[in-house]
This record gives structure tokens, C-alpha cells and sequence, in this order.
């Protein structure tokens, strides 16, 4: 070997000796980094198993997971749909992630996405003569009010009766469906479209194709490449990264936060050493509820530009996997959206490669599945490793 190979693999030893050193003396990312490894392992254990329904369909998994990779990562235009499709995702995901730090098992982010979506929707229809600089911003806090009060209703019962959150929040599920749907949109639409009348101008959600008809960022060149009129990516996106960050600051650098977190671990212990454990169930299911509001919001201002029937997509259901696969971190949750954002977004071009639409499915259902089972798996070797050093 050379003396300028030794010398490039001793710098090579150092560097990675350097990292693993400061991995191993910091908890906190080293807990991270086996968090999404587990992940990681989930998703291709899910993949591999995943091979086997696609060679039952008669179809080659190479060619179906390339058809996958190629309809949500193989164009600008399709990664830009992935964003778009991850939206929702990513926002009920932060939403019950943040439910799930107060030990709380918030399956009631549907119906939050609903009822956000439709005040969102009303208030953008309704207000005629607002400015846009007031109107969409009114738009959107109104569609995260109504999910957070949405959501604060369990959060009450739980907190003062000790209803259990799950029961409560399936019934407002249906009870979102009846009042938004079935009285809201039958009540208020005006032809034949199952669905509310569309929104004012003024309270739509900025597209990223509409960049090019900006007064100064059309004379930018790179702004041709969001010209394609079919990219649906709107402000919701960055709303969704916004509401991550904010969430992150939240639970780990407030006092807010930490209370949130003591409760879920030990609501008991938390209460004995102080904490308002009612006040903080009631407030982490209202900012829960907020956060799928703001979900909804976006769909309505967004993507449909009014609340219409099957808006919802099951996107509060996907959000509780989305917030398992990311460990309840929000960048965790950020990935865990953009993979089932990808999922859906490829699974379209999957059927053009011949594989059935519900193999994607499949997938999904996999992957929640092999997360459950490692976790399981996990505990399993912490408890083995505990009995071991208690002998």
C-alpha cells in the first residue's frame, strides 16, 4: 500500500473513531439514530415480504419497485407531488405524535381534519371583502381553532372524568362525518358537487405553479421549473415544516413540554412532583387538535379550494403510522409522511407497471406492522438484558 492510501485510511480511521465517539457520549443521538434504524429495517422488512404479494400477482418486484421509485422521485414534477401528497400526512402524523408524548392515543385526528377543513372552508367562502393578507390567515386559524376545540373535548372528559380518549374521539370521528358532511356540505353547497362552494381567491393557498405570475419572482429563471400545471404543491408544505419545528421548540425547549412529557411518562409521578396533570392533557389535545385542523385547512384551501366529501382520504387514520414510524420525533414524522407521501404518489405509476393499486396497500399495512413487531422485539431484548444483570 502507497504512503498516500495509509495516510488516507488512517485519516479515515480517525474521522469515523472521532464520530463513534461522540455518538456513544451522546445519548440523545445515539437513542435517535437506533430509533430510525429500527424504522429503516421496518420499511425494507416490509419491502422484502412485500415482493412476495407482487410475485403473486403475477408481476416482477424489480419492476414494481422501480415503477414505485421512478412515480415519486423520478421527475421534479412527481418529487413535487410527493411533497404535496405528504402534507396531510405529515401534519396528523406531528398531531398525534405530540397526543402520543402526553401518553395520550389520540385516534381522533380524522375528525379533527374534517371539522378543520370545513370552518377553513366556510370562512373562505363565506368572508367576500377581506384582503388576501387577512382573509387567508383568518381561513387557516379558523380551521385550527375548530380542530382544537374538536380535539379538547376529549381532552376535557379525560381530564376530568377520566373518559378514555380513544372511545371519546371514534365517536367524534362519526359525529365530524355527520355534522361537516352529511349537514354541512347538504346545507350550504349550491349545485350538484358534493361539496361546499369553493373558496374566495383571497383565501386560497398559494400554489407552487402560480410562481411564474408573480409580479417580481417571474423574472427569476428557476421559476420555470414549477410551471407545470400539473405540480399541486401549495403553502401547506411549508405550514407542515413550520408546524414541526414549532412542535420540536415546543416540547423539548419549553417548560410546557417538559410537563407534557413527564405526564406521559408517569402522570403519577408527574402529579406528585407538581405538574397540572389535567391542565396538560387538556392543552396537549388541544394544540393535537390544532395541528390536524391545520391539515385540513390545507386540503381545503389548498388542494380542493372548498371542503369536499372523501377530502379526508383516511389521512388522520395514515397519521397515527406515519407518527409510529417516526418514533414521535418530528423529523421522524416529517420522513415517516414523505415515505407514505411516496407510497401513494409511486403507487399510481405501480399500476401502470401492471401491480394492482392494493399491493401499495399491502406495503403499508407491512410496514406498520414489522414496526410493531420490533418494538415488540426490543423490549423483549431490554427486558432479557435487565433479568440478565439482575442474576
Amino acid at each position: 500500500m502507497s504512503e498516500p492510501q495509509k495516510d488516507s485510511n488512517q485519516k479515515f480511521k480517525k474521522i469515523t473513531s472521532v464520530f463513534k465517539e461522540w455518538i456513544s457520549g451522546n445519548s440523545g443521538v445515539k437513542s435517535t439514530l437506533e430509533e430510525l434504524g429500527f424504522s429503516l429495517l421496518s420499511i425494507i422488512t416490509a419491502m422484502i415480504v412485500g415482493s412476495l404479494f407482487i410475485l403473486i400477482a403475477g408481476e416482477s418486484p424489480i419492476t414494481a419497485y422501480q415503477a414505485l421509485f421512478e412515480g415519486s422521485f423520478g421527475s421534479f414534477d412527481y418529487f413535487l407531488n410527493t411533497l404535496w401528497r405528504s402534507t396531510p400526512l405529515i401534519l396528523t402524523g406531528l398531531a398525534v405524535a405530540f397526543s402520543f408524548r402526553a401518553g395520550l392515543f389520540n385516534i381522533g385526528a380524522e375528525g379533527q381534519l374534517i371539522i378543520g377543513g370545513f370552518a377553513a372552508a366556510m370562512v373562505g367562502y363565506v368572508f367576500t371583502d377581506l384582503p388576501t393578507i387577512i382573509h387567508l390567515p383568518v381561513s387557516v386559524l379558523a380551521g385550527m381553532v375548530a380542530g382544537g376545540l374538536w380535539a379538547g373535548i376529549p381532552g376535557l372528559l379525560k381530564a376530568k372524568r377520566g373518559v378514555h380518549e380513544v372511545i371519546v374521539t371514534i365517536m367524534l370521528n362519526h359525529i365530524a362525518i355527520s355534522v361537516a358532511i352529511d349537514y354541512g356540505i347538504n346545507n350550504f353547497r349550491d349545485g350538484g358537487r358534493q361539496a361546499t362552494p369553493y373558496v374566495q381567491e383571497t383565501a386560497e393557498l398559494f400554489n407552487f405553479n402560480q410562481l411564474g405570475e408573480h409580479s417580481i419572482l417571474q423574472h427569476f429563471p428557476p421559476v420555470d421549473i414549477f410551471a407545470a400545471p400539473a405540480i399541486n404543491l401549495h403553502l401547506g408544505f411549508i405550514f407542515a415544516l413550520i408546524a414541526a419545528v414549532i412542535l420540536w421548540y415546543i416540547m423539548w425547549k419549553t417548560t410546557l413540554g417538559y410537563e407534557i412529557r413527564a405526564v406521559g411518562f408517569n402522570s403519577s409521578a408527574a402529579e406528585y412532583g407538581g405538574v397540572n396533570v389535567a391542565k396538560n392533557i387538556i392543552l396537549a389535545m388541544v394544540i393535537s387538535g390544532a395541528v390536524a385542523g391545520l391539515a385540513g385547512a390545507s386540503e381545503a384551501l389548498g388542494t380542493h379550494r372548498s371542503f369536499i366529501s372523501g377530502m379526508d382520504a383516511g389521512h388522520g387514520f395514515t397519521g397515527i403510522a406515519v407518527a409510529l414510524l417516526g418514533r414521535n420525533h418530528p423529523i421522524g414524522v416529517i420522513l415517516g409522511g414523505l415515505l407514505f407521501g411516496a407510497l401513494a404518489q409511486g403507487g399510481l405509476h405501480m399500476q401502470f407497471a401492471g401491480v394492482p393499486q392494493e399491493i401499495v396497500t399491502i406495503i403499508q399495512a407491512l410496514v406498520i406492522f414489522f414496526i410493531a413487531s420490533l418494538q415488540m422485539f426490543k423490549i423483549f431484548l431490554v427486558r432479557r438484558k435487565a433479568k440478565g444483570e439482575a442474576k
